[in-house]
């Protein structure tokens, strides 16, 4: 049974972590203060705990980083050497701490950086994979929509990681789209912004993304 360390005490990370135990994996979701997820431990069941950033990094043999964006650094580097050569889903937006704009999202990055490339520079060794970052927490597990499985757009500099999270995701109901390396995030990132819009102008959050081939 392989163990997955879900870093993050917000709704995002009790999401996925029930997502992993759902299907079968041993959980370990990390916090900066454990003591926020003992209520989720003890009703999630025996293959559930919860840990520090590094000890969840450290047991796990996948990380999702879940946690909000402006703390994803801080959180990466608190993994320690935990990270290191393993395959890091991660789920984070750059949004800043500011109100939307017409229903439009602010990022404190650019289209010539994005915040998994500031991640992945951290944590050099470690494998991160975009996924999970353009929909929203109601559909990250095995969505039900019409029209059939949805698109996660995933990226990343390492092929093994990316078929690991492409198993995780077919597990998980999505089909996958790869787009190739680490920079393909400063396209991925802002489809968060897109996926929004409708839920910011409408009150409209029950959609996903689906790429179609001819």
């Amino acid at each position: 049974m392989k163990t997955v360390g879900v870093l993050g005490s917000g709704v995002v990370g009790e999401t996925l972590a029930n997502g992993f135990l759902k299907h079968g994996w041993r959980v370990v979701r990390g916090s900066r203060d454990p003591r926020k997820l003992a209520d989720w431990a003890a009703k999630a069941g025996k293959r559930a705990s919860a840990a520090t950033f590094a000890e969840a990094a450290g047991a796990a043999d996948v990380v999702v980083l879940a946690v909000k964006g402006t703390g994803a650094l801080s959180a990466v580097k608190l993994c320690g050497k935990g990270l290191t050569g393993k395959p890091v889903l991660d789920a984070t937006n750059p949004i800043a701490e500011k109100p939307p704009v017409n229903g439009v999202l602010r990022f404190f990055t650019d289209l010539d950086e994005s915040l998994m490339e500031r991640l992945q520079k951290a944590a050099p060794r470690a494998k991160f994979v975009k996924a999970f970052s353009c929909v929203g927490n109601a559909f990250m597990v095995n969505p039900r929509l019409r029209g059939g499985p949805p698109t996660m757009f995933i990226c990343g500099n390492d092929a093994g990681a990316k078929k690991a999270t492409a198993r995780i995701l077919a597990q998980f109901g999505w089909e996958t789209a790869d787009m190739g390396g680490a920079e393909a995030s400063r396209a991925i990132e802002p489809l968060c912004m897109l996926w929004c819009i409708p839920g910011f102008l409408r009150n409209s959050w029950s959609h996903a993304f689906k790429l179609l081939k001819a």
